[in-house]
């Protein structure tokens, strides 16, 4: 009795199976396994499509800034002022390292919370501090292979110092959201993934910063700002 309620059962089941398939034995299963992979094919070509279609209609800002010398690469900011939202600071830090007696980079822009760890790369002792208003915390004296690190929780600009050698000098730029670009060697940048919104955009190069341009983004389009 049991057995023929289990045929009957698979009978119904199976109805749309190939009809060999119907005795539940081993070309069933091969049918159930080429089902499920054409299935999986279907739901990884729908995720690609998915995917590069946001990628090609993502929001961006973008320009170039003109730069006076090439040394000047490397020595700029391009940032979002503000936008809306809670960004959470990444989870992998951000590196300022020493190497040849120079902070690198020159400038490091990060998203307040942010944690940076200070290596040191060169041969001799090195020391970081700041006078900066809101940290003037020393990292001490400490030589090649150590690490020191620091969270960032304030707003703003912050010089990097070496009491031993006073000719070195960096910054960290402390940034309200993740919007920001240092600019390639040729000045231009591009800040991809910026929600649609107005915002005020800025540049920082050597303590200075520019007046801000007021930029409208579009879904789906690019904003250009050119900084002269």
């Amino acid at each position: 009795m049991m057995e023929r309620q289990h045929n009957k059962s698979c009978s119904i089941a199976f109805a749309d199976a190939p009809a060999e398939s119907h005795a539940c034995g081993l070309s069933y299963c091969g049918w159930v396994s080429e089902v499920k992979y054409q299935w999986l094919m279907y739901t990884v070509l729908f995720a690609a499509l998915f995917i590069l279609n946001a990628v090609s209609y993502a929001e961006t800002i973008r320009g170039a800034v003109k730069l006076k010398t090439e040394e000047d690469a490397g020595k700029v900011v391009v940032y979002v002022e503000k936008a809306g939202g809670v960004f959470i600071p990444p989870e992998k830090r951000p590196i300022m390292d020493q190497i040849d007696l120079i902070f690198v980079p020159y400038v490091l822009p990060v998203l307040i919370g942010t944690t940076v760890d200070f290596h040191n790369s060169d041969d001799v002792l090195n020391n970081i501090f700041t006078p900066s208003s809101g940290y003037k915390f020393n990292l001490g004296t400490y030589p090649k292979g150590v690490v020191r690190s620091f969270t960032f929780n304030r707003l703003g600009e912050v010089v990097l110092l070496c009491n031993i050698h006073p000719d070195m000098e960096g910054y960290i730029m402390v940034l309200q959201n993740p919007y920001f670009v240092v600019p390639d060697k040729r000045g231009e940048y591009r800040i991809s993934n910026v929600p649609p919104g107005t915002y005020n955009v800025k540049m920082w190069y050597k303590k200075n910063i520019s007046p801000a341009y007021t930029i409208t983004v579009e879904k789906g389009a690019e904003a250009v700002v050119d900084f002269k």
